[in-house]
Formats: structure tokens, C-alpha cells, sequence
């Protein structure tokens, strides 16, 4: 059977292999794709795996041979599922393979935030700390994380292992999530109110599109510092731009935009107390080695008759 890898250059820049893969089929990889582009190099393959090039139900129409789509990531918001359902093509995921490395990744954001090391390391480089008169300086007020509220809102696995991390800082925790409970968790309104930091980790859905907004915003602590390693359009970022204008959010760290790769009239963009990173808290190569190894098992199930992590259910 044909495998048709639509864009395979995030996962596997060159520092991973496909073989795993090539054993399973006739195998063609594309780095990149472009939309006018899927159909074609599609062509008559059976099986499609994608990452984040778009697979619509007129990719489906005009391709009608496809049985299986894989998507190499957790989110697959890029396939019409519904419409996958419909025609009885099963779409994979894969679920588990970055929890570790989101969740350091949160910390690696918040303690820059805290802390201004790149820009303090900068400065030193630069003679600052040579001319300087004292013994120290520093431009930014340092923060200590022990005995802060980390509020979580999505409470899955990620959300779990950030919890964990925060706990070993000596962080009270609390979370939010729709779809549990227990005794951590408790209202939206009451984590926005007690957070001092506030970390998404909820999948991108109708409901919860412009989640953290001017609204939201109004109900949290002076000074609260937010995090969104998740998805961008989590985030009303019109609304959060005002806000860490203001100093009511004392800093933002965003691994995700509203559109990626970001525009240049992005209005997060030039403030200084907003970070943003180029998506990257996924791309571990340990992280991306799990990613590979699970996509193998869900095709080899899938061509076996017993698919696993089928979203299309």
C-alpha cells in the first residue's frame, strides 16, 4: 500500500528515521506541502499521514481511496473528522508522546519570566556587570514561585505532569477542568481569582476559543503571569495585549499564537513583557522519537485490523 507523508520536515528534520514507516509500505515523503498541493501528491495513496497540512472532506472527495489518516500530533483539528467518520476512514493521533517536555517547557517560560535570565546574561555579556559599581544588578523584579497559586485549566495528562513540577517549586495547585473532577479542581472563576499563574492545557474546542479574555482577565490577580503552551486561539490576544499594557498581567510566556507561524501584525508582538516562542515545547528529540514510534504502531495496528488512538470512531 502507498504512505504519503504530506509534511514531514517538523517531525523529522534529518536527525530521526522513517523506517519504521517504509517497512510498513511504499513510502513518499514531502517536507512541506502546500494547500493546492495535497490532492495531487495524495494521488492514489491509501494511507496519508499529516501534521499539520489540512485534510478537508474535499480532500476526501476527490481522493476516495484513503482509508487511514495519521496525524502526528495530539490535536487534529487539520482533518474534517466528522467527515472521515461518515465515509469510514480511520484518523489516528498520537496522544501521550510530549507530556514530559510540555510540561518542563511551562517552566522553562515561567522561570525566564521570573527571573529575565537570557536578558540578565545578555547584559553581562554586554560590560554591564564589569562597569557596574556593585556586586549585583538586576533590571526586572526576580520572583520566587514557592508559596504561589499555580492555576491549571485542562487537567489531562500535561496538565497533571505540570502540576507535579509546580508542587516541587512548593506551589499551591489548583485546576480547572470541564471534563473531571477531583479534589485539586475547582470553578473557572475560582482559579482565576486565586492564580498567581495561569497555564492552558485544554484542547482548542468552540467553547473555549477566546477562553482567557477581557472578561476573564478582569476577574484575576493584579500581576498574574499566564502561560499558553496549548493552542493560540485559546487566548483573545487583542484582550491580553491591553492587559499586560496596563500591568494587570505582570507577563505573558506563549509557545502558540493565534495564526502559525506568526504574523508580522501580530499584537503581541514588541511587548516587552510578553514572550513568545516559535512552538517548540513538542520538539524534544526524545519527545519526537516517542511521536515516530507511535505513529508506527498506530498504522501497523490499523493495516493489523485492531486501529488504536482512533479519533474517527
Amino acid at each position: 500500500m502507498k504512505i504519503v507523508i504530506l509534511d514531514g520536515y517538523t517531525e523529522n528534520p534529518g536527525d530521526l528515521s522513517w523506517e519504521g514507516l517504509e517497512q510498513l509500505g511504499e513510502l513518499t515523503v514531502y517536507e512541506h506541502t502546500k494547500t493546492e498541493e495535497i490532492i495531487s501528491r495524495i494521488g492514489d495513496a491509501e494511507l496519508v499521514i499529516t501534521n499539520k497540512t489540512p485534510v478537508s472532506a474535499e480532500t476526501f472527495a476527490a481522493c476516495p481511496q484513503i482509508k487511514y489518516v495519521g496525524v502526528l500530533a495530539t490535536g487534529y483539528n487539520v482533518v474534517d473528522v466528522d467527515d472521515a467518520r461518515e465515509r469510514g476512514i480511520v484518523v489516528t493521533n498520537i496522544p501521550t508522546y510530549g507530556t514530559q517536555a510540555v510540561a518542563q517547557y511551562v517552566f522553562a517560560l515561567l522561570l525566564e519570566l521570573c527571573h529575565h535570565v537570557g536578558y540578565h546574561s545578555s547584559a553581562v555579556q554586554q560590560g554591564r556587570w564589569t562597569e557596574g559599581r556593585d556586586f549585583c544588578f538586576w533590571d526586572y523584579p526576580l520572583i520566587e514561585l514557592a508559596g504561589k497559586t499555580m492555576g491549571i485549566i485542562g487537567y489531562g495528562r500535561i496538565g497533571h505532569a505540570t502540576a507535579d513540577i509546580a508542587r516541587a517549586f512548593g506551589m499551591r495547585v489548583i485546576a480547572y477542568d470541564a471534563l473531571c473532577t477531583g479534589d485539586e479542581l475547582v470553578s473557572l472563576d475560582e482559579l482565576l481569582a486565586q492564580s498567581d499563574v495561569i497555564s492552558l492545557h485544554c484542547p482548542l474546542n468552540k467553547e473555549n476559543t477566546g477562553l482567557i479574555n477581557k472578561e476573564a482577565i478582569a476577574k484575576m490577580k493584579d500581576g498574574v503571569m499566564i502561560i499558553n503552551t496549548a493552542r493560540g486561539p485559546l487566548i483573545n490576544e487583542a484582550d491580553l495585549r491591553e492587559a499586560l499594557l496596563a500591568g494587570k498581567v505582570q507577563g505573558a510566556a506563549l509557545d502558540v499564537v493565534s495564526v502559525e507561524p506568526i504574523r508580522k501584525d501580530n499584537v503581541l508582538l514588541g511587548l516587552e513583557n510578553c514572550l513568545i516562542t516559535p512552538h517548540i515545547a513538542w520538539a524534544p528529540k526524545e519527545s519526537r522519537q516517542r511521536l515516530m514510534d507511535v505513529a508506527v504502531k498506530n498504522l501497523e495496528s490499523f493495516l493489523a485490523g485492531v486501529p488504536v488512538n482512533n479519533v474517527a470512531k
